[in-house]
């Protein structure tokens, strides 16, 4: 198979962004719904990234209270709350009520196995310094997750978000067409081989064998179109010579990095995140070594994308 992008858009080798995206107006639509009566929200960007103010992530959620968050992270992809001092049953119980939570067995474990542990240190650096969207290579990625940093460096350790919908939104015409109905492959392999034990990437190679998504999945609860490869885990795409395909994955990977369709928030210590893993992607500055960053996340089983 083969897809002759136009030549008024030259796919370079990821060093510039592509023409047509280098300036101007970006087309920026949230799923906007009805008012949030049972919590404060102040937008931390025009499309993705919202602080939520007046819940407490030690109590329960009432089903009122757990809609209007979930009309919430539909609408702002990433949710953040600021001096949450919970532990990680509580962190476990929160996620829950999205749905079953899943296990990651490349990432070391916290108190349980629903619960992995992040503790970078300056003999155990980050590696998460990479747009990427969580687990894409199973067959049913995560809806989401749910992450806290319990130990903060006292300067840097940020984390982005970018909102996918708006990245498929703003790309050209002719692309969009030309991706549509697209599959790629994802693969574990590409994301974790370059600080993991062979024999352990080896043991789950049957399990967890390359998988096929949509380039373009649709998000089931909203109804957006969102570009659906990232570059830590999709490796090319069906059908079409490899040169080629890697020359478009390089074209889809930039949309990521358009500051417009991006949040980027300053953790403390008991901040707490609960993004939407079918909608976004999310990059960890590695900027603060050799100091601790310590962080604990819960992900939330999802469906097949579509």
């Amino acid at each position: 198979m083969s897809v002759d992008l136009p030549a008024r858009i030259p796919l370079r080798d990821a060093v510039t962004p592509p023409d047509g995206l280098l300036e101007g107006p970006r087309v920026l639509h949230r799923s906007e719904g009805e008012a949030y009566e049972l919590f404060r929200i102040r937008p931390l960007g025009r499309v993705i990234g919202a602080e939520i103010d007046g819940v407490d992530l030690r109590e329960p959620l009432t089903p009122e209270l757990r809609e209007e968050l979930n009309r919430a992270l539909l609408e702002w992809k990433v949710l953040f709350f600021r001096d949450q001092d919970i532990t990680s049953a509580q962190q476990r119980a929160f996620a829950a009520n999205w749905g079953e939570l899943e296990t990651n067995p490349f990432i070391p474990k916290g108190d349980d196995d629903a619960v992995t542990r992040f503790e970078r240190t300056a003999a155990m650096p980050g590696y998460e310094n990479i747009w990427h969207v969580d687990v894409t290579w199973r067959r049913n990625p995560a809806l989401g997750s749910v992450l806290r940093l319990i130990e903060v460096p006292p300067v840097g350790g940020d984390t982005l978000w970018a909102d996918m919908a708006a990245a498929y939104d703003n790309l050209p015409e002719d692309v969009r067409a030309r991706i549509d109905g697209l599959t790629a492959v994802h693969d574990y392999l590409p994301g974790f081989d370059r600080f993991s034990d062979p024999a352990l990437l080896a043991r789950w190679q049957d399990e967890f064998p390359p998988v096929e998504h949509p380039v373009v999945r649709t998000h089931p609860e909203t109804g957006r179109r969102t570009l659906f490869v990232n570059q830590a885990f999709t490796t090319h795409i069906v059908g079409m010579d490899r040169d080629e395909s890697d020359r478009l994955l390089r074209y889809l990977f930039l949309q990521a990095h358009t500051p417009e369709f991006q949040v980027r928030f300053s953790w403390r210590p008991n901040s707490v995140a609960f993004w939407d893993n079918r909608a976004t992607q999310h990059y960890a500055v590695n900027d603060y070594h050799p100091h601790v960053r310590i962080a604990e996340r819960v992900a939330i089983a999802g469906d097949r994308p579509f």
